[in-house]
Formats: structure tokens, C-alpha cells, sequence
């Protein structure tokens, strides 16, 4: 049995661990272990413990943020829903998160009061969502004809797009930095964008000055020495034992090794192979052939592709045979080895439910309309062939970090592996559904 997580523990733990640290500078050990719907994740730092007096947890804008308030080590480096409804009924609404520049639906909602805030900070409050403001390029060959926001403020001057704060951990592992890749620059490396990326956050989620270089070296150093993944499943037990190769301290065996940028490459999660026999082996023999089994299918499935800009139009196949890991080749890591934003229709008009804002574009040169409730890439790039482009996130630590999906529409594993199974017609059963979702939590 899995067990059932106390959400008042995870936000107790945060708000110990940083009153601690405030009070005189502590550090979080290595590996300590945070409870989540699968069984525990940790994380290793390259640099011995994490040091909760340093700048990533240090308030350097205006309105009480630290990079530390969205991305909490006990919630995967990110924020989840259940902790951020603890940490809303602890302060009623006035923890840092809650802040009207980006937590909020709107930034004119109304947090004069309780019952207002929790109304004003329902998308980060149900789905984890930050409201990130954007404007339409200058350059472009589309333009804006629609807008349906239910929180009445969205415009061609800066549109509302809701989406997931990305963990600030397995970062060495990235080939593009942020969701629809504003903080990839052509020509420059990992550490100058992950350097801007901490500046813009600061001077934005923190409403603070710009940092000084130093500032910003010393956040990135702090966030490029974590790796964090799930070490202990409930059911399989520790997940770096008998052969297994899971948990945070493996993922520094897979530095440097960023798969294959062929989409026909071979599989590249080989963590539990070592456990496709331990069925019915001892007490934790079928939980781990499960895992085993999940693998097997995320490396080998066979999965018609097709109708995924960012892929068949690359290759110039309507359709192909390929895996799961056809997208998600790097080395048992599971994000994009290169650059690859794809649209996997997560932002379609179909798919909107009702407290998203949906927006109507229509292309320049042939007239043709699309409705999303996130362009994605395209307001990167100006480019209509980019729209509703998203990155494919770093798969390690994924049961600590539910919702899934940019925009959290997908509230379980369950849930996004029911969405591929649709998607792509996978036709999967119930077993290979479950052995599936046991691999993944397992990551």
C-alpha cells in the first residue's frame, strides 16, 4: 500500500527548515528524505548539503520572494498544490507565493480579504500555476483576433498564460531553459542561460533590482550542484537496491552522457533491467518486475507518431513508428537530448477547461485561425509554425511533483499516461497501465 502523504507535513518541514534558517544558517543533509505519493524523494548536492542561508533561499527583490518560494526541495524544487493550500491556510493567503504580480489570476484581482485572496489565487492554488504575462513579439507573422479571459484582463499587450513553476534541480541535464525556451540563447551555454534566467526571475517573480554577477554565479553554482529523483518506492523499497539503478546519487553516472539526437535512437533507460526476473522473487519481487515492466514499455512500445509539429514536420514524415523515447532520449533522464519543442495539443481549444483564458490567432499569409490557451514557443520566435511548442521536461522526480503538463492537466501519472494512451491510440491495458505508472513513479 502507498502510502497516505500529510500535506501539513510537507509545508511544517519548509517552514521549520527555513525559520532555522533564518534564525542563524542552516543546511538541509544530503539525501534527506521527503515523503510523496510513491514513497520518498531526495536530493544529492555536489557540494555536500544544501546551504539554506545562500542566496537561493534569501529574499534579494521587493515583496518578500526568494527563488526558494517556488521551488521547495520538499515539493521536487517546485510547488504542488496540496503544500501551497498548507501554506495559504497558515498566513491566510499572505505567504510570499501569494503575491499579485504572477500568483494571482489577474494582477487587479481583489486580496483584500480571505475569502478574496483565495478566490484571486485559485490557479496556483488548485493546479500550482504562475501566471506568466507576455506580450506579443514585434516580429511576427500572426496576429491576435480573440481573447476570452474569465478573469478580464488579458490582451494583445500582455497575455495571461498559466504554467507550471519547472524544478530547479537536474538542471546540468537541460537542452533548453523554461517551457517555451525564452531563456535558450543560440550560441551560448547552459550556465549563461541558467545566469539569465535567475536575473528575470529576480527582477520579476521578486520585483527586485537586476543581480550583480556574483549574485548570479552563486545561484547557479547552488543549482546546478542538486540532483533530485525518487529513492524509495513503497511498494518496491529502496530503489537503488538489488541491481536497481534509481535514485538521486545514480544521476551523477548520467552527467555528460545526453543520449542520441537520432529519433531512432536505441532505448535509453536501462535503471531497473535488472529487475525484469524478480517476479514473485522475495517481498518486493512484484512490485520491482512491475517497474521492470513499465521500462520495458516506455523504451519499446511501438507508438504511431503522427500530427506532432516539432516532429513529423522535422523529418518530414506524416507518420512514423517510434517509443516513448523517441522524444524522451536523454540517458535515463527522460527530457529532449537537443532542443525539441513539440505540439502535443495540451493547449488546444479542446482541450480548455473553463479558468483558463483561450486566445484566437490567425496566421498573416493564409488567413488560417488556431485557438490555444497558450501559444507556447510562438511568442518566443514570432513564428506561426511555433505555436503551442513546449519543451518536454526532465522525467526524474516526477511523483513529488504532480500536477503534469506546462499548464497542470494532468493532476496523477494516471492521468498523463491515460492521455498518451488516447493520443496516440496506444491501445493499452490495465496491467500495462499500471506497470507503466510504477516505472514512472519510480523515476
Amino acid at each position: 500500500m502507498r502510502p497516505a502523504r500529510s500535506i501539513l507535513a510537507v509545508a511544517s518541514i519548509w517552514t521549520a527548515a527555513t525559520i532555522t534558517a533564518a534564525a542563524g544558517g542552516q543546511h538541509l543533509p544530503n539525501l534527506l528524505a521527503y515523503g510523496d505519493s510513491s514513497g520518498e524523494v531526495r536530493t544529492f548536492s555536489t557540494s555536500g548539503a544544501i546551504d539554506l542561508n545562500g542566496l537561493f533561499f534569501q529574499s534579494l527583490g521587493t515583496n518578500g520572494r526568494s527563488c526558494g518560494t517556488c521551488h521547495v526541495p520538499a515539493n521536487g524544487w517546485t510547488v504542488t498544490p496540496e503544500a501551497l493550500e498548507a501554506r495559504f491556510d497558515a498566513s491566510d493567503g499572505l505567504d510570499p507565493i501569494f503575491r499579485t504580480n504572477d500568483g494571482s489570476n489577474s494582477p487587479i484581482a481583489d486580496v483584500s480579504t480571505v475569502a478574496a485572496r483565495r478566490a484571486a489565487y485559485n490557479m496556483l492554488l488548485t493546479k500550482g500555476l504562475i501566471r506568466v504575462g507576455m506580450g506579443l513579439p514585434p516580429v511576427r507573422d500572426f496576429d491576435l483576433v480573440g481573447v476570452d479571459d474569465p478573469y478580464g484582463y488579458a490582451s494583445a499587450s500582455q497575455l495571461s498564460l498559466f504554467r507550471r513553476p519547472l524544478p530547479s534541480t537536474n538542471l546540468l541535464f537541460l537542452s533548453t531553459v523554461m517551457w517555451d525556451g525564452r531563456e535558450s540563447f543560440a550560441g551560448e551555454s547552459l550556465h549563461f542561460d541558467l545566469s539569465d534566467q535567475a536575473n528575470g526571475a529576480t527582477q520579476g517573480h521578486a520585483a527586485g533590482p537586476a543581480l550583480t554577477d556574483a549574485q548570479r554565479e552563486a545561484i547557479v553554482n547552488f543549482e546546478t550542484s542538486l540532483l533530485t529523483g525518487q529513492a524509495v518506492d513503497a511498494d518496491a523499497g529502496n530503489l537503488d537496491a538489488g541491481g536497481g539503478n534509481g535514485g538521486p546519487q545514480s544521476l551523477a553516472k548520467f552527467l555528460g552522457i545526453s543520449g542520441s539526437t537520432n529519433v531512432f535512437a536505441p532505448p535509453p533507460f536501462t535503471l531497473f533491467s535488472a529487475w525484469s526476473n524478480d517476479d514473485g522473487q522475495g517481498r518486493f519481487g512484484d512490485a520491482r518486475a512491475s517497474i521492470a515492466r513499465g521500462e520495458a514499455i516506455f523504451n519499446t512500445r511501438p507508438i504511431t507518431i503522427s500530427g506532432v509539429n516539432g516532429v513529423n514536420d522535422a523529418i518530414g514524415q506524416a507518420s512514423f513508428t517510434g517509443t516513448c523515447t523517441t522524444c524522451h532520449n536523454t540517458a535515463n533522464v527522460g527530457n529532449h537530448a537537443t532542443p525539441l519543442p513539440l505540439d502535443l495539443g495540451i493547449a488546444s481549444a479542446a482541450r480548455r477547461t473553463p479558468d483558463m483564458p483561450l486566445y484566437t490567432f490567425r496566421n498573416r499569409a493564409t488567413g488560417e485561425t488556431i485557438q490555444t490557451t497558450d501559444p507556447g514557443r510562438a511568442l518566443v520566435t514570432g513564428f506561426w509554425t511555433d505555436m503551442q511548442k513546449f519543451k518536454g521536461p526532465v522525467l526524474r522526480g516526477l511523483a513529488a511533483r504532480a500536477p503534469y503538463f506546462h499548464n497542470g492537466a494532468a493532476a496523477t501519472l494516471e492521468d498523463v499516461v491515460n492521455f498518451y494512451d488516447e493520443r496516440f491510440g496506444l491501445g493499452l491495458t490495465a496491467q500495462e497501465k499500471a506497470d507503466l505508472i510504477a516505472f514512472l513513479r519510480s523515476l
